[in-house]
């Protein structure tokens, strides 16, 4: 197995370890809301609707008159049409490689007096399953891929003044990650059976969110978010079988270096009447983190250790800044509508991008409703539908276009007490 089919294996488990078949773009998930969903996560920052602003901004649980349990999934359909593939090896371009994925979310904030709340969320920042056919083309940079993180975040808010309140919750992150693909055939390639590699690791890793919400009036709030980076060392193995280089065949302790990166979200919710309520919010992410990857592999015999040893990659992504828009109508005293539209860019290029995350800019357009069935329970529904641009993949021995899209279904309850 060459250096560079290696490092084009090991790799992937990085960049993946965030990565996402849902509604944001790089490596992240944005369903942790179906309310937030409905307006394309617009007034993320500045809605403070239910006990979901836990995630969007801690500052808004000062919002909330009494306890709220919150609990949802959404439920993502993604799919990919690979076009004009060429390589150098045979092979089947069928695309459709993410499975139908459910993500989770659950939030619990109680008021503690008349300016502390306290609240706890679980939710998935991050995740990816992503699962090519056997005699996919691009088999030698990518075949399966599965992660997952689960967020634990205990959380505080304070009420300043009557219009200013700020909050803080830490983050406890459980990231598990898996990795297969094939290699070319150590004495030639394509020559003989594939040589097979399997990476598995995990990690628990630290950070904060932060918010300030601030009531410029009446009618009017801002808010802003700070979702801080997390570190992850990475342990696990890696596997090799199938090659038929002498000594190459076992299991390596593995240890990898990641970094998700930090971002800004702040946005507006402008109640026009008592109807009609507008949202607009950005949000800024420091994807240049995501500079290069350096992969160590413990026990590997000498004669392989320029292999398998020590491997960079460079990646050279770029920040992003991403924005939406959205609108709320209060049909009845019972009944809400939604909509929302979001422009996500992608954080790589047609240089740069890899068969394990062919992502491009996005289009997301959002529907959603809530209905208020008691005074003390509300179901929130949304509906995304995710356009994304033609990407294209250019590697030495592997191009194609890809284009991606997703349907998104949510729903959430909210029981206060």
């Amino acid at each position: 197995m060459t250096r560079h089919a290696w490092l084009k294996s090991t790799v992937a488990l990085a960049v993946t370890l965030a990565s996402t078949s849902a509604a944001a773009n790089g490596l992240s998930i944005n369903e942790q809301s179906a309310s937030g969903m409905g307006t394309g996560f617009a007034g993320r920052s500045s809605a403070a609707e239910d006990a979901s602003t836990l995630f969007g901004n801690p500052a808004g649980m000062s919002k909330l008159d009494r306890t709220e349990v919150v609990g949802g999934f959404a439920t993502i359909f993604a799919s990919t049409d690979i076009e004009n593939a060429q390589g150098i090896f045979a092979g089947s371009n069928d695309g459709d490689m993410v499975p139908v994925a459910t993500v989770p979310f659950g939030y619990l904030v109680t008021p503690l007096n008349d300016r502390w709340h306290a609240g706890i969320g679980v939710y998935a920042p991050f995740g990816v399953i992503g699962d090519y056919e056997k005699g996919f083309q691009g088999r030698y940079h990518g075949m399966y891929s599965g992660v997952q993180v689960v967020t634990l975040q205990p959380t505080l808010s304070y009420q300043v003044n009557e219009r200013v309140s700020v909050g803080f919750g830490p983050t406890i992150n459980q990231i598990k990650g898996k990795l297969t693909r094939n290699s070319p055939h150590a004495v030639a390639p394509g020559v003989g059976p594939d040589t097979l590699v399997n990476v598995k690791g995990d990690d628990f890793g630290y950070g904060f969110n932060a918010g300030v919400l601030v009531d410029i009036n009446d009618h009017l709030r801002w808010g802003l978010t700070y979702h801080s980076k997390v570190d992850y060392a990475l342990e696990g193995r890696t596997r090799v079988t199938g090659s038929v280089a002498p000594g190459l065949n076992g299991t390596y302790d593995a240890g990898l270096d990641f970094t998700s990166p930090e971002s800004i979200d702040t946005s507006l919710t402008w109640a026009v009447d008592n109807a009609w309520t507008l949202y607009a919010g950005t949000t800024w992410t420091r994807w240049s983190r995501l500079d290069k990857i350096v992969i160590e592999n413990d026990g590997v015999a000498a004669a392989y250790q320029g292999r398998i040893g020590s491997i960079v990659e460079e990646m050279q992504w770029d920040d992003i800044l991403s924005w939406a828009v959205g609108a709320a109508y209060q049909l009845n005293p019972e009944w809400v509508l939604r909509a929302g539209f979001t422009y996500d860019p992608s954080p790589t290029n047609d240089t740069h991008r890899t068969v394990r995350i062919p992502v491009s800019d996005r289009k997301v357009f959002s529907l959603g409703a809530g209905w208020d069935v008691t005074p003390d329970l509300t179901l929130d529904v949304a509906y995304s539908y995710l356009h994304e641009a033609k990407g294209e993949i250019n590697t030495a021995d592997y191009t194609a276009e890809f284009s991606n899209s997703a349907h998104g279904l949510a729903t959430q309850a909210t029981w206060r007490f």
